[in-house]
This record gives C-alpha cells, sequence and structure tokens, in this order.
C-alpha cells in the first residue's frame, strides 16, 4: 500500500515536469513571485544589485548534488539541479559502478520535475553490502559524482552527524564544518530543518544549502527534513493542513499554497525510505515520517510540526503574542486542552508499530525538528526574557508526555534542532528524571536568533552535574511546568562576533557492545584534527541506552535464560494498567527485567519483536534473584 501511495504522489507531481516550462506561475495568481528565481523565464530576471540571474550557473554544473537513503532492500535518492533552459536535456540518469576500475552502468532514466528542478530515482533489491560508486548525468551536460556506503554493519560504533538552522544572513561556504565533518566521517547525516532561510526562495536556498555541503553529502546517507522556515513561515503548527492566515501561522495551518510546500518536501525527503502511512493530509499535502536503519540503530524520523494545533484563538493570550507567555501567574494546565495535539494521532500510531519492529536494529533513537521542552529563557536579545514559547514542543503538554513516552518505552535518545541553542537534557514526565534524553544541535550558523539558558535566579538546581564548568545544571522546570535535568548548554558569549555566537554542529555515538551513547557538541570554528581541539564547555557526555527510561526500578523479575537465540527482543508489560513498560533488544543469553512498581507483570521475547508470552508473575520491591525462567525460540 505504501508503495501504491508512493507512485501516485510521484505520478501526480510528473505532470508538473518541464512540459510546464511555460508556466511563469506555478503556484498561482495569487503567488506571482514565489519561488521567482527559479521559475518561467527566470533567466531573464535580474535580481537586486546583480548582472545575471542568481541561479544561472555555468551550464556544465548544473547538476548541483545529490542526496540518498537505503534501506529494506531500496535505495533512494534525489538529484538536485539548477534551472534549466528551454533547449536543455529533460532526463537525468542514474549510473553505478562497483569500483574505479569498472564500466559506468545506467541503471535508472528519470525526468526532471518542474517546479524545483529535481530527479528521483528509486531502485528496488538493493545489496547494501557493497559500496557503488554512482554518477548522476543529464546528458552530455553536466554529471555528480558520489560514493553510496555499503550498511556499516559491521561497525561497533555508528556515528550520526546532527546539523541545523543555517542562517542565509550569512551567505557562502561553510569550509570548516565541512572540513570537519569529513575528517570525522559519520556514518549518517540529519539536518533538523531550516536548512534555507529564503522564505519565498526555496530553490536557491535549497541549492545554497547543497553546494555548502555538497563534499559531505555526496558519500553518506542523509536525513534533511524541512521546518518553518524552509516552507515560507516564521513558526509552523501545520495543524492537519489547514489554510493559514499569515506566514506568522500561530491560528495553525500552512500559509503558502500546496504546490509550493509539496515541491519543499519532494526536493528535502524524497530521497527518505517510504513514509509509514503516505496518505496526505488536508489540501493534499503529503507527509514523510518514516524509519531509517543504519548500522544497526534505527531511526524514527517524525514530523513534529505538520500535526501540531496552533494556539491562536484556542488558548488566551498571555503575552506580546499569541505563541508567548510571560504572565507568571497563569495556569499551566489550562494552556493544555484535551482537543490539542502534537505529533498527531497517526504519528503515535507509528511511533507504538516502531518500537515494537527490531528487526536489523539493536538500538534506537528518534529524529524532528524541535525539542519537547523549553530550555530557553533569553530569546533574540539578552534582556529579552520568556516565560514559555508554545513554539516548541514542550506545548501541548500532554503530546508531550505521550511523545516521550513513546520515545522512553525503547530507551531511545531524541535528537532536533531549531532552538539555536545546544542543550542536553534528561526530560522528565511524571517524575523529574524519568524520561528519556534530549540533545539539540547548536545553529550552523546563529546569526538570525540568538538564545540563552539564564535562570532568573542564576542558581543551580538540585542533581546538578558534578564538576560541570556550566554554572547552571540540574534540575528545573519550564515555563510550561514540564520537568527536566539540564546537562549542558552553549550559551552564545559575543554575537558581534561570529566564533563567540555559539554556531556548529552535534555529533552523536552509539556503541552497540555496550549500548553507550556519547553526545559531543563542537564549535564551528574549531579544528577537530589538532589534538587540543575542545568542544563547548559541558560536553562530551555519555549515557547508556537504559538511562532513556529514568523511572526508579524497585525490583526485577526473574531472570530470563534464552536458548537458541541470543540478544533477542524483550517486552515488559505491567498487567493491571495494561502499559507496555518498554520493548528493547537486551545482549547476551540472559536478561533481568527491571520493574517500577510492584504488581503482575507480563513478558513477551522474540528474536525481532514481542513474540509469545513467557512469564506472569507476582513481583514485590523484593528482588528475585535465584529464580530463573528459561526461554526456548
Amino acid at each position: 500500500m505504501r508503495l501504491v501511495l508512493l507512485i501516485v504522489v510521484l505520478l501526480l507531481g510528473l505532470v508538473q515536469t518541464l512540459d510546464a516550462q511555460d508556466s511563469k506561475q506555478p503556484f498561482g495568481p495569487d503567488f506571482p513571485n514565489l519561488d521567482s528565481d527559479a521559475v518561467g523565464e527566470w533567466w531573464n530576471r535580474l535580481p537586486k544589485q546583480a548582472k545575471k540571474a542568481r541561479l544561472l550557473v555555468p551550464r556544465n554544473e548544473v547538476v548541483a548534488f545529490a542526496v540518498y537513503t537505503h534501506d529494506r532492500g531500496v535505495l533512494k535518492l534525489t538529484c538536485q539541479l539548477y534551472p534549466l533552459k528551454p533547449d536543455e536535456p529533460r532526463e537525468v540518469h542514474l549510473e553505478l559502478r562497483p569500483d574505479s576500475e569498472s564500466e559506468w552502468k545506467t541503471v535508472q532514466s528519470q525526468p526532471v520535475i518542474y517546479p524545483g528542478w529535481s530527479s528521483h530515482f528509486r531502485i528496488e533489491d538493493w545489496d547494501n553490502s557493497k559500496s557503488f560508486q554512482y554518477r548522476v548525468r543529464l546528458g552530455d551536460l553536466s554529471s555528480f559524482e558520489g560514493l553510496i556506503r555499503k550498511d556499516p554493519i559491521d561497525k561497533d560504533e555508528i556515528v550520526v552527524g546532527s546539523l541545523g538552522c543555517n542562517s542565509s544572513r550569512t551567505p557562502g561556504p561553510r569550509p570548516k564544518i565541512v572540513e570537519n565533518l569529513l575528517a570525522q566521517d559519520p556514518d549518517l547525516l540529519f539536518f533538523s530543518g531550516d536548512q534555507t532561510y529564503n522564505h519565498t526562495q526555496h530553490t536557491y536556498g535549497w541549492l545554497e544549502f547543497g553546494i555548502q555541503f555538497r563534499e559531505v553529502l555526496r558519500d553518506r546517507p542523509v536525513i534533511t527534513i524541512p521546518d518553518d522556515h524552509d516552507v515560507g513561515q516564521a513558526n509552523i503548527w501545520g495543524e492537519n493542513g489547514k489554510k493559514a492566515a499569515t506566514p506568522a501561522g500561530p491560528q495553525g495551518g500552512y500559509f503558502y499554497p500546496v504546490e509550493y510546500v509539496n515541491m519543499v518536501q519532494r526536493c528535502q525527503t524524497w530521497h527518505l525510505p517510504d513514509p509509514y502511512d503516505g496518505t496526505p493530509i488536508n489540501r493534499g499535502i503529503g507527509v514523510y515520517y518514516t524509519s531509517l536503519r543504519v548500522g544497526g540503530i534505527d531511526f524514527a524520523i517524525l514530523e513534529d510540526r505538520k500535526f501540531k494545533s496552533g494556539p491562536e484563538g484556542k488558548i488566551p493570550k498571555m503575552g506580546p503574542r499569541p505563541d508567548h507567555i510571560n504572565d507568571p501567574k497563569y495556569d499551566r494546565q489550562s494552556v493544555d486542552l484535551p482537543e490539542l495535539k502534537l505529533l498527531g494521532d497517526r504519528q503515535l500510531k507509528f511511533l507504538d508499530a516502531w518500537g515494537q519492529e527490531w528487526q536489523g536494529a539493536e538500538m534506537k533513537a528518534v529524529l524532528s525538528q524541535t525539542a519537547f521542552c523549553g530550555a530557553v529563557h533569553l530569546h533574540g536579545q539578552p534582556e529579552n526574557r520568556l516565560l514559555a514559547d508554545l513554539d516548541s514542543n514542550g506545548w501541548p503538554q500532554t503530546g508531550r508526555n505521550r511523545a516521550l513516552t513513546g520515545i522512553r518505552r525503547v530507551w531511545a535518545p531524541h535528537l532536533c534542532g531549531d532552538q539555536h541553542l545546544a542543550v542536553l537534557v534528561q526530560h522528565g514526565i511524571e517524575g523529574p528524571m524519568d524520561g528519556p534524553f534530549g540533545f539539540t544541535s547548536p545553529a550552523i550558523v546563529n546569526t538570525i536568533y540568538g538564545r540563552w539558558w539564564h535562570p532568573a535566579d542564576e542558581k543551580p538546581g538540585p542533581n546538578a552535574v558534578l564538576g560541570s564548568p556550566l554554572p547552571w545544571t540540574g534540575q528545573y522546570e519550564d515555563g510550561l511546568g514540564n520537568p527536566i535535568r539540564m546537562l549542558a548548554y552553549a550559551n552564545p558569549v559575543d554575537r558581534s562576533d561570529e566564533t563567540q555566537r555559539a554556531d556548529g554542529y552535534g555529533l552523536v555515538r552509539f556503541r552497540k557492545s555496550d549500548r553507550s551513547i556519547e553526545f559531543e557538541c563542537w564549535p564551528r570554528f574549531v579544528d577537530v584534527t589538532d589534538e587540543n581541539a575542545k568542544q563547548f564547555p559541558g560536553w562530551p557526555m555519555s549515557i547508556k541506552a537504559q538511562d532513556n527510561d529514568g523511572r526508579e526500578i524497585v525490583g526485577h523479575l526473574p531472570e530470563l535464560k534464552f536458548e537458541n537465540v541470543e540478544s533477542p527482543v524483550v517486552q515488559v508489560i505491567h498487567d493491571a494498567s495494561q502499559e507496555i513498560l518498554y520493548t528493547v533488544r537486551v545482549q547476551g543469553d540472559s536478561f533481568q527485567a527491571p520493574t517500577y512498581q510492584s504488581g503482575v507483570h507480563t513478558v513477551k521475547v522474540g528474536r525481532d519483536r514481542p513474540g509469545q508470552v513467557v512469564i506472569r508473575k507476582m513481583h514485590t520491591k523484593q528482588n528475585t534473584s535465584g529464580m530463573v525462567v528459561r526461554v526456548r525460540l
């Protein structure tokens, strides 16, 4: 069904191929200048203070870059081109070869889609145990080459580069970040959104981003997900696709035409694995939430803006804007209305299904645009203190807690961007530190909107990080009442100095042998090849996967001994509440399941997903060591 929906969406897009070149206003008469750098007779359009169109490059450079992923036997690759002239080729060829001694072999040809100027390839029966050189070629005019890496399943440590918020106010190359990433050689790149801030000129902005990073994009899998600025909005509460009244968006919905939103998503997300449920939302806006396995780490990719309710008209205005709260006496529960959505029912269903499927996975992680808390005090300027920002995933609180419960259930960390402030927190759900860890990467270039973590009383919280160079760590509540433990943050020191703005990127290292996760946070201008190179103060920091469930352990169920299988999937259910406490892949041939409350528990075990009922036992606060249950699979 997913494949059928994907083909339908692609065919609908192909209706707008270059046969529609004469369409000077592809987004309708109400938006005649939308994406104007790249539509209609773009080559005759002169931008301000320039003698030629911004996207008029030498014709042997029109194939700009490519991004890809592969999983479950399917390779998906997007080739991004500069705008083409009417007399230039309209078809891109994907060529492969296993090594430099081989001949290039054309495996597929696809048309260029207009608007957007992208071409998309899907290859089934993909053998991810081998690496292949690839080339995308536009006739004899232009080409781009890279490497499709084999899946690094044999590596113990899988490294993810986490980046976002690429300010367009500082154009030009990003040489030091690219050099550092090439030296650190991550297995996967994750760009969490705001790849461009060129609101109404996405094609220009997306090409600018691709050229900046193409040397590191070309030879490893890449996840790019658009955020509010990518689709031309200051903020976005998608509200299942309704029409927004303004680009500010607090009433909910998308402001720009569906065709523009879908173009942005097609260029940035088509290369991801097929959506879990590809049914479009209202007005025909597509979805892309899905999962990707790289090297035995299973990443859920969420759209935390698409279904979220907008605040305007739903809750009282308590600040200068509908999405800002500055009244310290407001009732926090009054803004957490039962009808409000965060991830939405569809994505919660996906998160539940993903959490129970462990084929090819040893550890899990969740990726999305923004943080599940408001770990920021100062916004825009140091003197602008804000109590609560409803643009974060800290609101609505019930939706936030449902999402974090699903993430905790698989002992996964959460990676995101958007906040322009790097932080590492442990979330609380029912209690102060009972939830998963969340790592927000710094802005790649932090010139648009600075943010700071700066408690008003300038005091550390309880359970502060011992030995931290940072003064304000420990347990706090955000302005919405959500409990967090602040572990590390990277405040700007001087925003007038680009070396002191806290620009940078994150690295996350997943080590399968001991189920550890290390968070690194690197300043933009550091040289990682220098043995004295330092991360932001407070980093690196390491946890174990099990730490993402911070509930107090009150005891353990009888030890499980596994026969005919090693490291199976174990699910523990509390019978009285019917709550799935966790579903995880354990290590070795035995496991003693921790529990968090007394009562009868059901344990299910399987090779790659929870299977048969193994044990139902009364549990007390006494450890049950000495009791062993043998499980034969």
